[in-house]
């Protein structure tokens, strides 16, 4: 049994969440408000982000992309063709470049300033950054989506799946991010039919249910984000 100290809205959380449910692990979350900086959380994880895992006789694992690793060391060999990054070299550079492309770039344009504007914000003091959203940052950051979107779109078209012919960590790192804002109503997806298929696909996943789930009070989700036709 792992620990997963994370937030519901929190795009690398999310992306953690599924990868530890394609690889069947049993996680127990415990929702941490990094805003908060609590000492204990600060000193498992000194950057005071999410997500960070737990597993027994080991230290904590802090940040999405190490513990993608280390997911991938401790349960990727005997997960056989489920394994989410590849065996090659050539395949592992392309999952890993796509992982940074979503959890780096995504985020910092897009996913990040969405989250943090349009949920953080409301629960977060004035002392730690709390009030109305920044509409600037709101319109730049949703203008930044489409773009995205359409990169999501032309990998589509070209591949099975975003790295190549089978799911790997970039399609779970995509598909998370993009759900954090698909929450919210923030993904145009009559824009890319290509890049709607594949996410539905994701979504359609049994991993991607407990996030489906994850409702916000006195924020009602998009239409789009339970349904699985949309």
């Amino acid at each position: 049994m792992f620990t997963l100290f994370h937030h519901p809205f929190c795009p690398h959380s999310r992306f953690i969440r599924l990868a530890l449910g394609e690889y069947g692990l049993d996680v127990r979350p415990v929702e941490e408000r990094v805003w908060e900086r609590r000492e204990a959380y600060l000193a498992m994880n000194p950057a005071g982000t999410t997500p960070v895992l737990i597993a027994e006789g080991l230290p904590p694992v802090p940040g999405a992309a190490v513990i993608a690793e280390h997911l991938d060391e401790a349960h990727g060999a005997r997960a056989g063709d489920r394994r989410l990054l590849p065996a090659s070299a050539a395949e592992r550079i392309e999952v890993r470049r796509l992982m940074a492309w979503f959890n780096e770039k995504f985020f910092e344009e897009a996913s990040g300033p969405l989250v943090t504007e349009r949920i953080y914000k409301r629960f977060m003091s004035e002392d730690t950054g709390g009030g109305p959203p920044a509409m600037d940052v709101i319109r730049a950051a949703t203008a930044n989506v489409r773009y995205h979107l359409a990169y999501i779109g032309w990998l589509a078209r070209t591949r099975n799946y975003l790295a190549g012919d089978r799911l790997t960590f970039a399609d779970l790192a995509a598909a998370a991010h993009l759900s954090a804002i698909d929450y919210l109503g923030d993904v145009p997806w009559i824009e890319d039919d290509a890049a709607k298929a594949w996410y539905a696909r994701i979504k359609s996943r049994p991993s991607f249910r407990p996030l489906l789930s994850e409702w916000l009070a006195g924020v009602p989700a998009s239409r789009t984000y339970v349904d699985l036709d949309f």
